[in-house]
């Protein structure tokens, strides 16, 4: 009987050493996984028996795991939380780091109007200006002083074309003769030849006076003190036709810019000249301002050939 009890005290004593050495080498035992995205888990048993709970917290890489056994070595906890080295072997990062080398087809198309960009700003330094500022305009030309210029310049061969009068022959010469309007005053006959010559100059780029009523004209309908270009789309803004004012000028020469001359330049008659080229800008109502006046031209040089003018 005492015997029994001895054994049965030797074996409760030998099973309480068992779990003592299973809890030490529990506590003891690292155990190695491999986790997700190359990431090795360290996994260490910490127990702490507090209040009689058990408050086993697992270690992954030397981070202990909260007790809600949440694991992030997936990549959504802050990576702060992770050594450097395991940083390193994750393939989400690696990933993510070899797709941000690739520009997007967005960066591209920005990188490309970027450059353009950049191109159209440095082609800027080659372009010369027209009109600056500190550029000395060409100063504005009276009529008086562009009908000197051509009173005073040999116009011989010029008169040597013209057709001053309209040649009427028979009945048509007697009714002209006995019922037409008066004739004009001989001392104007030299006048009205100097007229049809000019109707037969065309515009000649050398000429400073044929340059100086273009820049008058243009600048006293804009409204501008600064030169404008010989040739342009400017030209069309002020009532020609097209960028060159000389093609505008058939059959009237450079009468048709002198009548212009004498509509901007004399104090009377600008504040109308001007009235009507804002008329002439009119959405609805618009005209082309210089091509009307050339018109206007154009039937005076006929009036004045079929001798209905005497004064």
């Amino acid at each position: 009987m005492t015997s029994q009890v001895f054994r049965g005290h030797d074996q409760e004593q030998h099973q309480q050493q068992t779990r003592l050495r299973a809890m030490e080498d529990n506590i003891d035992v690292t155990s190695h996984t491999e986790g997700l995205n190359g990431l090795s888990h360290e996994r260490k048993p910490v127990e702490e028996i507090t209040n009689g709970h058990s408050t086993f917290k697992p270690v992954i890489n030397g981070v202990a795991i909260g007790h809600n056994g949440k694991d992030y070595t997936n990549g959504s906890a802050p990576f702060g939380s992770l050594p450097i080295s395991a940083l390193k072997q994750n393939g989400l990062l690696q990933t993510l780091a070899a797709g941000g080398d690739e520009p997007s087809s967005t960066e591209e198309r920005e990188d490309a109007e970027l450059e353009k960009a950049r191109q159209e700003w440095d082609a800027l330094d080659n372009i010369q200006p027209a009109l600056t500022e500190d550029s000395n305009p060409t100063p504005l030309i009276s009529f008086n002083e562009a009908l000197q210029y051509f009173q005073t310049t040999d116009l011989g061969d010029l008169l040597k074309n013209i057709q001053p009068t309209i040649r009427r022959t028979g009945l048509a010469a007697i009714a002209h003769f006995l019922f037409g309007p008066p004739r004009l005053h001989r001392e104007l006959l030299e006048e009205r030849d100097l007229v049809f010559a000019i109707a037969q100059c065309p515009v000649d780029n050398i000429q400073t006076v044929h340059m100086r009523v273009l820049q008058t004209i243009y600048k006293r309908l804009i409204g501008t003190r600064l030169d404008c270009p010989r040739y342009g789309s400017h030209w069309e803004n002020v009532g020609f036709q097209g960028t060159d004012p000389a093609t505008d000028l058939r059959g009237t020469g450079f009468l048709g810019l002198m009548h212009t001359l004498y509509f901007v330049m004399d104090p009377e008659t600008l504040p109308l000249a001007r009235d009507i080229y804002k008329l002439s800008q009119h959405p609805t109502q618009n005209f082309p301002f210089c091509v009307m006046s050339i018109n206007m031209t154009r039937i005076a040089l006929q009036v004045l050939r079929e001798e209905a003018l005497s004064k």
